[in-house]
């Protein structure tokens, strides 16, 4: 008759097999279809506990070294909490730089998150070495712009945003927020960034309308490309529908749109652009980028040490008048300029700025940094022409100066060296060989016949008459006898 035994009373009569009959370990594992670790093990719990010890038990440990504390788990909360759009290696970084020790892994803070319900489990995404990656080698070389969207006003109204990034340092050199991202907004944008940081090397966009006539209707040349011509600037446009070329600036949007844009209402156009600067301080200056190694991009971009260049404007030239007398008003906020007794519009996206005011017989023409922006047939009386145009009148260029001159060569920078003083000649004319004359209190500046640039004197007039009398470049050496 066959007699069941429970797993128990297998492993005591293996015991007393062993510890009364004198048997192997290894005879009695095999027996017992199990390992000589087995039997051996079988024999400690049993001379610790008795029959008891030999009783199934549950392989959870007893305590988990790896497990996180409880105050530093809190503290991955809360700056989940106050940050939202902080994932686990910027969280990780943070908690090095408040001197957390041991820092926990990406991927326990990962855990932590999805514990408390912060973060979302998707799905893994592509490895970083399946993506080519690219960046120019110094700062100042590329910039990327482009135009973003989702800036909404409590009137009901979307605002955009001018953006642009460095390439290398991800420094933001432009967030200006416009009512319509036209070309003459966006090009202003450009010119504040030139301005504030720098001329850079080349500019990369897409191919919208603001940026390139390349798919326009007609095959003139836009301000955008006119503006980076006269200041050297090498403009670059990415392949039709390809928004991963300009992928540096579409991720600074995706990161302005998470941590500023998105539930948010802002007042007017200046509250957001006054909240906006806030931000982009705090991103240029205070938060660490990931694919600068947790640098902030200051750290980046301030090894260009970009030189304030002045910039290249258009020319001002009054449409089919070269006679005419220009004078300058400032726009005010409903768009609309004062001139001799009338009042003509110029557009409330020129609020604040100084427009030129060009009378051409019936016909009044508003300019704006060279470029006819409206045009007005004559409101005010002829007799109070004059007395407007006297007030605020722009000095017009003088001719082209007459005294005598010397060759210099621009540099690399756009400035030609006279009597010791470096003096701008643009961008434009680099490495081209231009005249130099000094006309009164003023130094000219002309290539040919036609003159390009004025400035008043700012060198040592007790130098000039060696710089004049050396066309070469060099004063002349004068021996004290």
């Amino acid at each position: 008759m066959l007699v069941e035994l429970g797993l128990v009373e297998q492993r005591y009569q293996a015991v007393l097999e062993v510890v009364n009959d004198g048997a192997t370990v290894t005879d009695v594992a095999r027996r017992n279809g199990v390992s000589r670790q087995t039997v051996h093990e079988w024999l400690v719990r049993y001379a610790n506990h008795g029959l008891a010890g030999l009783v199934d038990r549950s392989s959870k440990p007893a305590s988990c070294p790896h497990q996180m504390d409880p105050a530093l788990e809190a503290r991955i909360v809360e700056l989940r909490r106050e940050h939202p759009g902080w994932g686990p290696r910027t969280i990780e970084h943070r908690l090095g730089m408040e001197g957390f020790v041991p820092v926990p892994g990406r991927t326990s803070i990962y855990r932590c998150l999805v514990r408390h319900g912060l973060i979302t489990p998707e799905a893994r995404r592509r490895k970083r070495a399946d993506y080519k990656r690219w960046e120019r080698s110094r700062a100042m070389e590329l910039w990327q712009m482009d135009v973003v969207g989702g800036v909404h006003l409590v009137d009901g109204s979307e605002a955009k945003i001018i953006t642009g990034v460095d390439d290398h340092s991800r420094f933001c050199v432009s967030a200006c927020v416009v009512a319509r991202a036209t070309a003459r907004p966006t090009c202003d944008a450009l010119g504040l960034a030139m301005r504030t940081h720098g001329v850079p090397e080349g500019i990369l966009t897409d191919n919208g309308k603001v940026f390139t006539g390349r798919f326009g209707k007609g095959a003139g040349e836009v301000l955008f490309d006119r503006i980076c011509r006269e200041n050297g600037v090498r403009h670059l446009l990415t392949a039709p529908r390809s928004p991963t070329t300009t992928g540096k600036v579409e991720r600074f949007h995706k990161t302005l749109r998470r941590e500023f844009l998105n539930d948010k209402t802002f007042v007017s156009i200046t509250d957001s652009q006054a909240q906006l600067d806030g931000w982009v301080h705090i991103y240029n200056f205070e938060r660490p980028h990931q694919s600068l190694g947790m640098a902030v991009p200051w750290d980046r971009f301030r090894l260009a040490q970009p030189d304030r260049v002045e910039l290249e404007e258009p020319v001002a030239v009054a449409p089919d008048a070269s006679d005419a007398s220009g004078t300058s008003r400032r726009v005010g906020s409903t768009g609309l300029i004062s001139f001799a007794g009338a009042r003509y519009r110029a557009g409330v996206w020129l609020a604040g700025e100084a427009v030129t005011v060009v009378c051409d017989g019936g016909l009044v023409h508003l300019q704006h940094r060279g470029v006819l922006i409206a045009t007005h047939a004559r409101r005010h009386p002829v007799e109070n022409e004059s007395a407007g145009l006297r007030r605020g009148q722009r000095p017009m260029r003088r001719p082209l100066a007459t005294a005598p001159s010397v060759t210099r060569k621009v540099d690399s920078s756009g400035n030609v060296c006279f009597a010791g003083t470096n003096y701008r000649a643009g961008s434009k004319f680099r490495r081209r060989q231009v005249q130099v004359a000094v006309v009164g209190d003023t130094v000219e500046i002309s290539v040919g016949e036609e003159l390009i640039r004025t400035h008043p004197i700012r060198h040592d007039r007790t130098r000039e008459h060696g710089a004049l009398a050396n066309p070469g470049g060099r004063p002349r050496r004068i021996n004290a006898a």
